[in-house]
């Protein structure tokens, strides 16, 4: 075994989560494959030794959390996973203005504030040693880099789409169960994530001194109505991009979480069911459910305009929302697009002929809403 597959061991993505939540997992699906054991048990040490400090963290800090006020126009990123959500998160989060749930705080949102000095500064540092970037992107990684707060919700609840990389056989039920009918799940149910949710974006505020937060989660695209239900005023900024480029990096992406996540074996040539259907899917819901944010609420951002020029992006998404400080924060923002300038994204494969008929097939309304061009299948220009 090469170092780097010993190391996945070790780096599963709900490590530092509830010790209770990942028995719970562990039940309902019981399905685990017998070379993932190992990665099993360490997850179960790993939340198990942690769980002193959980407790810890939630004596000392359940009450100042729990009367820590949200500010009341959060910022959404929304938009299919690959997209270019991460770029513009971490773009907007060079605003000091603006907090967010750091990369620390989702993978470790029960011992968050407390563990600063003994957990996240040495595990940063090991952790940028082994992976100095992200392998789905090639971008520079860092526990300090804005994340994704479902992240956080998976470490504590059974309730998140996120569970389908460890247990891929049930992807689908994850998926839809936690996303596409996710307004259809029991209230006492709802009324747990909604708990575990405001709670860690309420770390996240304390953390940031009350701030408004930029949210990046490619799952809330599907949950508009709840997320106005809890923030009437939020800000919404939905990106999007040519959906064969959506199509060869979301395969992509799943290989590579698969890979430090599941405890299940599945055969490779499923993921590109999951990326038709999923896709598909989300951006059903979204483009039913976008009608529901408020005039003046909501912009739109085509990735490629935002790599091309993205300043001037930057400029209409702080127009458009009617938010402040712009000016101020343009120094930041071209320091930061100086810092990446010569990063170099990952290449992957042009889309063959049959995926080509797939994707016009079952995307076609896609195309139609953003208004891209279909390819002929067989075509060379991708």
């Amino acid at each position: 075994m090469t170092q780097q597959k010993r190391a996945r061991i070790f780096e599963h993505p709900l490590a530092f989560g509830s010790f209770r939540n990942w028995l719970r997992l562990l039940w309902d699906n019981k399905d685990i494959d017998r070379k993932f054991i190992p990665r099993a048990l360490i997850v179960a040490l790993s939340t198990l030794s942690t769980s002193p400090l959980k407790i810890y963290e939630s004596l000392r800090y359940s009450r100042k959390v729990k009367n820590t006020a949200i500010h009341p126009s959060p910022i959404f990123i929304i938009g299919h996973w690959r997209t270019g959500t991460t770029h513009l998160h971490n773009l907007l989060c060079q605003d000091r203005n603006h907090g967010y749930v750091s990369t620390f705080q989702a993978f470790a949102p029960g011992l968050c504030l407390v563990g600063e000095r003994f957990i996240k500064r040495p595990f940063n540092k090991l952790a940028q040693k082994m992976h100095p970037t992200r392998e789905i992107d090639n971008i520079p990684l860092s526990l300090d880099n804005p994340e994704e707060e479902d992240l956080a919700v998976a470490c504590m609840l059974p309730y998140s789409y996120l569970h389908m990389y460890t247990f891929p056989r049930r992807a689908r039920h994850y998926y839809e169960t936690y996303i596409t009918f996710f307004e259809n799940l029991p209230e006492p149910t709802i009324a747990r994530w909604k708990k575990a949710y405001l709670t860690m974006l309420r770390k996240a505020t304390l953390e940031a001194g009350g701030k408004q937060l930029v949210i990046k989660n490619c799952a809330d695209s599907a949950r508009i109505k709840m997320l106005l239900e809890l923030f009437p005023e939020a800000k919404f900024i939905h990106i999007y991009r040519n959906p064969y480029d959506v199509f060869r990096s979301t395969k992509h992406l799943y290989r590579v979480v698969l890979e430090r996540s599941q405890l299940q074996e599945i055969g490779l040539d499923v993921l590109e069911d999951w990326v038709l259907l999923f896709y598909a899917q989300l951006m059903q819901k979204f483009l039913a459910d976008k009608v529901l944010i408020p005039e003046g609420n909501l912009v739109e951002v085509k990735y490629e305009e935002l790599d091309k020029e993205p300043l001037a992006q930057l400029r209409k998404i702080y127009e458009t929302l009617s938010l402040p400080g712009f000016d101020e924060a343009e120094p930041a923002f071209r320091a930061y697009l100086d810092s990446i300038a010569g990063y170099q994204k990952l290449s992957h494969k042009t889309v063959d002929t049959a995926a080509i008929e797939k994707i016009n097939e079952r995307w076609g309304f896609v195309f139609d809403a953003l208004g891209y061009e279909r390819l002929e299948a067989g075509s060379t220009k991708q």
